[in-house]
Protein backbone atom coordinates (compact mmCIF):
# COMPACT_ATOMS: atom_id res chain seq x y z
CA UNK A 1 0.00 0.00 0.00
CA UNK A 2 3.03 2.52 0.81
CA UNK A 3 4.49 1.39 -2.22
CA UNK A 4 1.12 2.32 -4.09
CA UNK A 5 0.99 6.01 -2.32
CA UNK A 6 4.71 6.69 -3.50
CA UNK A 7 4.42 5.95 -7.20
CA UNK A 8 0.82 8.10 -7.11
CA UNK A 9 2.10 10.72 -5.63
CA UNK A 10 5.19 10.33 -8.05
CA UNK A 11 2.89 10.80 -11.18
CA UNK A 12 1.07 13.09 -9.65
CA UNK A 13 4.23 15.16 -9.25
CA UNK A 14 5.24 14.53 -12.96
CA UNK A 15 1.64 15.36 -14.21
CA UNK A 16 1.78 19.05 -12.14
CA UNK A 17 5.50 19.54 -13.55
CA UNK A 18 4.30 18.74 -17.13
CA UNK A 19 1.47 21.07 -16.43
CA UNK A 20 3.26 23.74 -14.97
CA UNK A 21 5.62 23.72 -17.89
CA UNK A 22 3.04 23.80 -21.11
CA UNK A 23 0.42 25.94 -19.31
CA UNK A 24 0.49 29.36 -19.44
CA UNK A 25 -1.81 31.64 -16.66
CA UNK A 26 -1.92 34.54 -19.26
CA UNK A 27 -4.26 32.67 -21.34
CA UNK A 28 -5.98 31.26 -18.48
CA UNK A 29 -6.81 34.71 -16.89
CA UNK A 30 -7.87 35.45 -20.68
CA UNK A 31 -10.15 32.42 -20.69
CA UNK A 32 -11.44 33.34 -17.07
CA UNK A 33 -12.30 37.09 -18.57
CA UNK A 34 -14.24 35.27 -21.68
CA UNK A 35 -16.38 33.25 -19.51
CA UNK A 36 -17.15 36.18 -16.86
CA UNK A 37 -18.52 37.94 -20.46
CA UNK A 38 -20.73 35.04 -20.98
CA UNK A 39 -22.03 35.19 -18.17
CA UNK A 40 -22.52 38.96 -18.39
CA UNK A 41 -24.08 38.47 -21.25
CA UNK A 42 -26.82 35.61 -20.45
CA UNK A 43 -28.11 37.91 -17.79
CA UNK A 44 -28.57 40.52 -19.71
CA UNK A 45 -30.19 38.41 -22.59
CA UNK A 46 -32.43 37.29 -19.56
CA UNK A 47 -33.31 40.66 -18.77
CA UNK A 48 -34.24 41.42 -22.61
CA UNK A 49 -35.88 38.19 -22.33
CA UNK A 50 -38.37 39.71 -19.12
CA UNK A 51 -38.69 43.47 -20.70
CA UNK A 52 -40.24 41.77 -24.04
CA UNK A 53 -42.75 39.83 -21.90
CA UNK A 54 -43.67 42.89 -19.72
CA UNK A 55 -44.02 44.84 -23.24
CA UNK A 56 -46.46 41.83 -24.67
CA UNK A 57 -48.54 42.20 -21.40
CA UNK A 58 -49.20 45.93 -21.80
CA UNK A 59 -49.92 45.84 -25.38
CA UNK A 60 -52.34 42.73 -24.53
CA UNK A 61 -53.52 44.92 -21.68
CA UNK A 62 -54.44 48.17 -24.34
CA UNK A 63 -55.91 45.40 -26.55
CA UNK A 64 -58.68 44.44 -23.67
CA UNK A 65 -59.10 47.88 -22.81
CA UNK A 66 -59.82 49.22 -26.94
CA UNK A 67 -62.22 46.21 -26.88
CA UNK A 68 -63.91 47.71 -23.74
CA UNK A 69 -64.79 50.68 -24.80
CA UNK A 70 -66.29 48.34 -27.75
CA UNK A 71 -68.17 46.77 -25.39
CA UNK A 72 -69.75 49.91 -23.67
CA UNK A 73 -70.45 51.58 -27.22
CA UNK A 74 -72.20 48.53 -28.50
CA UNK A 75 -74.35 47.38 -24.85
CA UNK A 76 -75.90 51.22 -25.73
CA UNK A 77 -76.87 51.03 -29.08
CA UNK A 78 -78.19 47.36 -28.28
CA UNK A 79 -80.47 49.14 -25.41
CA UNK A 80 -81.51 51.76 -28.22
CA UNK A 81 -82.64 49.17 -30.77
CA UNK A 82 -84.81 47.39 -28.28
CA UNK A 83 -82.16 44.16 -27.76
CA UNK A 84 -81.69 43.81 -24.07
CA UNK A 85 -80.46 40.42 -24.43
CA UNK A 86 -77.24 41.79 -26.88
CA UNK A 87 -76.80 44.42 -24.16
CA UNK A 88 -76.64 42.01 -21.46
CA UNK A 89 -73.92 40.26 -23.87
CA UNK A 90 -72.10 43.07 -24.42
CA UNK A 91 -71.87 43.84 -20.34
CA UNK A 92 -70.53 40.08 -19.65
CA UNK A 93 -67.78 39.92 -22.17
CA UNK A 94 -66.41 43.42 -21.08
CA UNK A 95 -66.63 42.42 -17.64
CA UNK A 96 -64.60 39.06 -18.45
CA UNK A 97 -62.17 41.82 -20.14
CA UNK A 98 -62.12 43.77 -16.82
CA UNK A 99 -60.86 40.42 -15.06
CA UNK A 100 -58.13 39.58 -17.49
CA UNK A 101 -56.87 43.30 -16.96
CA UNK A 102 -56.96 42.71 -13.34
CA UNK A 103 -54.31 39.35 -13.97
CA UNK A 104 -52.49 41.61 -16.61
CA UNK A 105 -51.80 43.74 -13.56
CA UNK A 106 -50.40 41.06 -11.33
CA UNK A 107 -48.35 39.93 -14.23
CA UNK A 108 -47.04 43.08 -15.51
CA UNK A 109 -45.91 44.22 -11.84
CA UNK A 110 -43.96 40.77 -11.35
CA UNK A 111 -42.49 41.56 -14.12
CA UNK A 112 -41.37 44.60 -13.46
CA UNK A 113 -39.80 43.82 -9.72
CA UNK A 114 -38.01 41.39 -11.63
CA UNK A 115 -36.35 43.70 -14.47
CA UNK A 116 -35.53 45.59 -11.24
CA UNK A 117 -33.47 42.97 -9.95
CA UNK A 118 -31.88 41.54 -12.86
CA UNK A 119 -31.13 45.48 -13.78
CA UNK A 120 -29.36 46.06 -10.36
CA UNK A 121 -27.65 42.54 -10.56
CA UNK A 122 -26.55 43.64 -14.51
CA UNK A 123 -24.98 46.57 -13.17
CA UNK A 124 -22.92 45.01 -10.45
CA UNK A 125 -21.93 42.48 -12.40
CA UNK A 126 -20.44 44.47 -15.25
CA UNK A 127 -18.28 46.49 -12.68
CA UNK A 128 -16.67 43.37 -11.50
CA UNK A 129 -16.31 41.91 -14.73
CA UNK A 130 -14.16 45.44 -15.77
CA UNK A 131 -12.27 45.41 -12.22
CA UNK A 132 -11.31 42.16 -13.80
CA UNK A 133 -10.55 42.94 -16.49
CA UNK A 134 -8.08 45.91 -15.76
CA UNK A 135 -6.39 43.46 -12.82
CA UNK A 136 -6.14 41.29 -15.17
CA UNK A 137 -4.05 43.05 -17.74
CA UNK A 138 -1.94 44.67 -15.19
CA UNK A 139 -0.77 41.27 -13.90
CA UNK A 140 -0.40 39.69 -17.71
CA UNK A 141 2.27 42.72 -17.97
CA UNK A 142 3.94 41.91 -14.87
CA UNK A 143 4.01 37.78 -15.68
CA UNK A 144 5.71 39.25 -19.16
CA UNK A 145 8.23 41.14 -17.78
CA UNK A 146 9.29 39.08 -15.12
CA UNK A 147 9.12 35.87 -17.85
CA UNK A 148 11.56 38.50 -19.28
CA UNK A 149 13.81 38.95 -16.65
CA UNK A 150 14.05 35.69 -15.90
CA UNK A 151 15.41 34.69 -19.23
CA UNK A 152 18.03 36.84 -19.54
CA UNK A 153 19.26 36.12 -15.69
CA UNK A 154 19.09 32.58 -16.91
CA UNK A 155 21.27 33.24 -20.37
CA UNK A 156 23.84 35.03 -17.94
CA UNK A 157 23.91 33.30 -15.11
CA UNK A 158 23.45 29.70 -16.36
CA UNK A 159 20.61 29.03 -13.58
CA UNK A 160 18.54 26.26 -14.76
CA UNK A 161 14.99 25.76 -15.86
CA UNK A 162 13.81 23.80 -13.24
CA UNK A 163 14.84 26.81 -10.43
CA UNK A 164 12.77 28.85 -12.99
CA UNK A 165 10.54 27.30 -12.90
CA UNK A 166 9.50 27.52 -9.18
CA UNK A 167 8.99 31.11 -9.20
CA UNK A 168 6.99 30.84 -12.36
CA UNK A 169 4.39 28.59 -10.63
CA UNK A 170 4.14 30.62 -7.52
CA UNK A 171 2.83 33.65 -9.93
CA UNK A 172 0.84 31.11 -11.45
CA UNK A 173 -0.84 29.96 -8.16
CA UNK A 174 -1.39 33.68 -7.03
CA UNK A 175 -3.07 34.42 -10.79
CA UNK A 176 -5.49 31.33 -10.55
CA UNK A 177 -6.25 32.54 -6.98
CA UNK A 178 -7.17 36.04 -8.18
CA UNK A 179 -9.22 34.30 -10.55
CA UNK A 180 -11.12 31.70 -8.85
CA UNK A 181 -12.34 34.50 -6.56
CA UNK A 182 -13.55 37.16 -9.25
CA UNK A 183 -15.40 33.85 -10.76
CA UNK A 184 -16.79 33.02 -7.22
CA UNK A 185 -17.82 36.86 -7.27
CA UNK A 186 -19.45 36.99 -10.06
CA UNK A 187 -21.27 33.71 -9.58
CA UNK A 188 -22.52 35.60 -6.37
CA UNK A 189 -24.23 37.98 -8.48
CA UNK A 190 -25.80 35.91 -10.74
CA UNK A 191 -27.58 34.00 -7.98
CA UNK A 192 -28.69 37.68 -6.46
CA UNK A 193 -30.58 38.06 -9.70
CA UNK A 194 -33.59 35.82 -8.82
CA UNK A 195 -35.49 33.05 -10.49
CA UNK A 196 -37.96 34.06 -13.02
CA UNK A 197 -41.56 33.59 -11.38
CA UNK A 198 -43.44 30.95 -13.49
CA UNK A 199 -46.88 32.97 -14.76
CA UNK A 200 -49.23 30.53 -15.48
CA UNK A 201 -52.33 30.45 -13.78
CA UNK A 202 -54.54 27.29 -12.57
CA UNK A 203 -58.02 28.27 -11.76
CA UNK A 204 -59.85 25.45 -9.99
CA UNK A 205 -63.51 25.28 -10.72
CA UNK A 206 -64.58 27.27 -7.42
CA UNK A 207 -62.81 29.96 -8.58
CA UNK A 208 -64.41 30.10 -12.18
CA UNK A 209 -67.54 30.11 -10.87
CA UNK A 210 -67.14 33.05 -8.49
CA UNK A 211 -65.22 35.06 -11.43
CA UNK A 212 -69.19 34.39 -12.97
CA UNK A 213 -71.14 35.67 -10.03
CA UNK A 214 -68.80 38.62 -9.93
CA UNK A 215 -69.22 39.61 -13.52
CA UNK A 216 -73.29 38.57 -13.73
CA UNK A 217 -73.20 40.84 -10.90
CA UNK A 218 -71.55 43.82 -12.41
CA UNK A 219 -73.96 43.18 -15.25
CA UNK A 220 -76.91 43.60 -14.07
CA UNK A 221 -75.33 46.40 -12.04
CA UNK A 222 -74.68 48.10 -15.44
CA UNK A 223 -77.68 47.09 -17.32
CA UNK A 224 -79.70 48.68 -14.40
CA UNK A 225 -77.49 52.04 -15.02
CA UNK A 226 -77.88 51.91 -18.12
CA UNK A 227 -81.56 51.62 -18.22
CA UNK A 228 -81.62 54.15 -15.78
CA UNK A 229 -79.97 56.89 -17.93
CA UNK A 230 -81.91 56.17 -20.70
CA UNK A 231 -85.06 56.66 -18.92
CA UNK A 232 -83.84 59.92 -17.64
CA UNK A 233 -82.65 61.50 -21.08
CA UNK A 234 -86.18 60.14 -22.95
CA UNK A 235 -87.85 62.28 -19.21
CA UNK A 236 -85.78 64.80 -20.45
CA UNK A 237 -86.88 65.27 -23.79
CA UNK A 238 -90.77 64.79 -23.33
CA UNK A 239 -90.51 67.54 -20.64
CA UNK A 240 -88.73 69.94 -23.00
CA UNK A 241 -91.21 69.37 -26.05
CA UNK A 242 -93.83 70.07 -23.14
CA UNK A 243 -92.12 72.78 -22.15
CA UNK A 244 -92.17 74.21 -26.11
Amino acid sequence: MGLMNRFSAVIKQKVNTLLDKFEDPREALDYSYIRQLEMLNKVRRGLAEIITSRKRLEMQKSKLWDNIRLLDEQASRALDAGREDLARLALERKNTNLLQIQDLDKQIAELQEEARKMEEAEKRMAVKVEEFKSKKEVIKARYSAAEAQVKIKESVTGISEEMADVGMAMNRAEEKTESMRAKAQALDEMINSGVLTDYTSNKDEIERELEKITVQNSVEEELAKLKSEKERKKKQRVEQEAQQ
